[in-house]
């Protein structure tokens, strides 16, 4: 099966009417969490737009908490699948400044849960290509944004 263009989706969406559409958008909000969650986020998210990252901190500080850092090896899988977990979840905002707070954010709680410390090699890797995503996104903002961000970077090296 050959999935269609967005143009094609776009086309066929203007010839449904509103209660169509408010069907089809609750059916996809029912096949994934994702799903729901960028739905969520671009209707509430109007009214109070630090809701985003104040939701996705708390969900990742429970799961640093969480995490078991009793050795190395579960260090690596605790942090990758922290990473997975924001991965996801930048994928559903796309203001830049959301973005680096909550790279930012992730590399804070691991050098401050420890992480760091256990020398493991793919946390260490993690942590610098988190450190680089946020230097490539900063390096897009305003100057006065961005000199703001660059003295955060500055506490991570």
């Amino acid at each position: 099966m050959q999935i269609p263009s967005l143009s094609e989706i776009k086309k066929e969406l203007s010839y449904l009417n509103e209660k169509e559409i408010n069907e089809l958008l609750l059916d996809l909000v029912k096949f994934s969490r994702e799903n729901k969650a960028y739905l969520y986020f671009k209707l509430y998210g109007r009214d109070n737009p630090g809701l985003f990252v104040e939701m996705v901190k708390k969900e990742l500080e429970e799961e640093f908490a969480k995490a078991n850092r009793t050795n190395s090896y579960y260090v690596k899988k605790s942090s990758q699948t922290i990473r997975r977990k924001l991965n996801k979840n930048l994928k559903l905002n796309k203001n830049k400044t959301d973005q680096i707070d909550l790279i930012l954010f992730f590399c804070e709680k691991l050098n401050e849960y420890g992480y760091l410390r256990f020398r493991n090699p793919i946390v260490d890797n993690l942590y610098q290509v988190q450190l680089g995503k946020a230097k490539k996104l900063i390096s897009g903002l305003h100057e006065d944004l961005k000199w703001d961000y660059e003295m955060k970077m500055e506490e991570f090296k």
